[in-house]
């Protein structure tokens, strides 16, 4: 039987109080754009299909109406699920006006969720969330007023603690490939991840639902290898060709980020700047150990891979991004998720389950603002949802978290000279406060599990003890009092033996001080 189909046949499928799964990256990464676009103008010429519940493990849009603010239209969503917000501006929008219900569950505990759902279980059964603002003793995920459903529960085995994310049905996947045959089989050759589109695949069709795919190409029936399939066509309902579809909203197509070829690196990353960034980049870099597994996040972490590049130290470390990449140097901007000369590309359920268990040695992570107890939010700033991806599963997991930022925002201008920090015009809102606004990392459940967490800022370096956040490190050149504990809302602990942060990080040059 031949499945492939039109866009516009294709959002016929989808009928009213549904719920949807779809699976894509933020920044159009591996997203099935024109099925998107096909099932927002049948929406808008129709009202249909109105009343939907919308799930996405990660963040998905463009910030111009496209990815999931398809369906940011009053009456076509009820309620959505996501662990991400921030690329679809429009449906944080409906969000904050309490016109849908909103939920932030975390990326990883979602896409193994959706193959939890395939598998007819309960749910996902992890410590992932303990005692941030997803356990339903602080807020259970609901970042509205109107969001009173009890998507977590807390249950206790064997004596410990554990949150299960209960299962539900999925009454369609949207999903995408790069080739399907027409019995909708799928490889995803020209894809830069895999996401977690078999499990959605499997979880639609396990729940009586549909598995709507979108592709770049169609072949004969028999002619795919049977090992580059990674979704088999007995799943798949139907399938929509778009032979413009693009790699993401940036790049139309790079064989460097599908693992196709490998190219030379020295052009994706050249030397940044000397500036507050780089300093912070180089103090969290210098915490890494040979042969370390190191996730980077996006922002300032980002800047770790050039700082590493720069030193000569690309094969220092083996990074590894959640979407389920290992190896290779991680793309940024728009393209984060996205890995150039990436070594293996696997599916993100089982990334995370990898994570969940404590395989990464580092990961360094950005913080919008941090407190006494060590607790850092970076998913809620007033009333707009940004939501967290795969911030908890991997801050929580991972052996060692170093958390990176400027020590204050709006209006910073810093410089260096001779190894020392001067800071010309102080930002105008601080970040280390008296209480988050919202608890994405727990200070208290990391210290329970012995993890080492460290804050990182081209001023300062604090370390999580048992006393709480202890200033360790401070930057020559400032004054202790008035650059640092003045610029903060609690007063710290200080370390007995208070040390200056190396000179190295505020010279122009290479470091050359990495450890073995």
């Amino acid at each position: 039987m031949n499945k492939i189909i039109t866009a516009q046949a294709a959002a016929q499928w989808i009928q009213d109080n549904r719920t949807v799964w779809l699976t894509a990256g933020g920044g159009g990464i591996n997203e099935p754009s024109t099925v998107l676009k096909a099932i927002e103008d049948r929406f808008l010429q129709t009202g249909h299909p109105a009343n939907l519940v919308l799930s996405h493990a990660a963040g998905i849009g463009d910030k111009c109406g496209g990815g999931a603010d398809r369906f940011a239209h009053e009456g076509m969503v009820r309620k959505v699920i996501g662990s991400h917000w921030v690329w679809s501006v429009n449906m944080q929008e409906l969000a904050r006006q309490e016109k849908i219900e909103a939920y932030v569950l975390p990326q990883g505990t979602m896409s193994q969720l959706v193959r939890e759902i395939a598998g007819g279980r309960p749910g996902v059964l992890t410590k992932v969330g303990l005692g941030t603002f997803v356990d339903p003793r602080v807020e259970g995920g609901a970042m509205n007023a109107r969001s009173g459903d009890k998507l977590t529960e807390l249950v206790t085995l064997g004596g410990e603690e554990y949150l299960l994310y209960k299962s539900f049905p999925v009454d369609v996947a949207l999903i995408r490939a790069t080739t399907a045959d027409e019995e909708g089989n799928l490889t995803f050759e020209h894809e830069g991840i895999l996401a977690e589109g078999l499990a959605a695949a499997q979880a639609a069709r396990n729940s009586g639902g549909v598995v709507i795919a979108q592709v770049e190409r169609a072949v004969e029936k028999g002619t795919l290898r049977p090992m580059d399939i990674r979704i088999p066509g007995i799943l798949v309902d139907a399938v929509v060709v778009d032979p413009g579809q693009r790699m993401s909203l940036v790049t139309e197509y790079d064989p460097s980020l599908s693992g196709e070829c490998r190219m030379l690196l020295g052009e994706k990353l050249p030397a940044m700047p000397l500036s507050e960034r780089k300093i912070i980049a180089r103090r969290a870099a210098l915490e890494i150990r040979q042969g370390n597994i190191v996730n980077l996040g996006f922002g300032v972490p980002a800047g770790v891979a050039s700082v590493m590049h720069e030193e000569g130290q690309d094969g220092y470390m083996k990074l590894s991004v959640e979407q389920g990449i290992t190896g290779g140097i991680p793309s940024g901007g728009s393209n984060f998720g996205l890995v150039y000369n990436p070594e293996v590309i696997i599916d993100a359920p089982s990334q995370f389950d990898w994570y969940d268990g404590g395989g990464l040695d580092v990961a360094i992570l950005s913080f919008a603002e941090f407190d006494r107890q060590g607790n850092v939010n970076v998913s809620r700033f007033g009333d707009r949802v940004n939501g967290v991806g795969g911030f908890i599963n991997i801050s929580q997991s991972a052996r060692k978290v170093i958390f990176t930022g400027t020590f204050t925002t709006g209006g910073l201008s810093v410089d260096c000279e001779d190894g020392a920090l001067h800071i010309r015009q102080e930002g105008r809102v601080q970040k280390a406060v008296e209480q988050v606004a919202q608890i994405s990392f727990s200070g208290s459940f990391a210290r329970r599990s012995g993890q080492q967490v460290l804050f990182v800022t081209e001023r300062a370096v604090f370390e999580l003890c048992e006393q709480g956040v202890v200033l360790k490190e401070y930057a020559n050149g400032l004054d202790v009092r008035r650059d640092i504990l003045d610029q903060m809302a609690f007063a710290p602990v200080i370390d007995p033996n208070l040390r200056k942060m190396p000179a190295c990080l505020f010279r122009q040059g290479r470091m050359d001080c990495f450890q073995a």
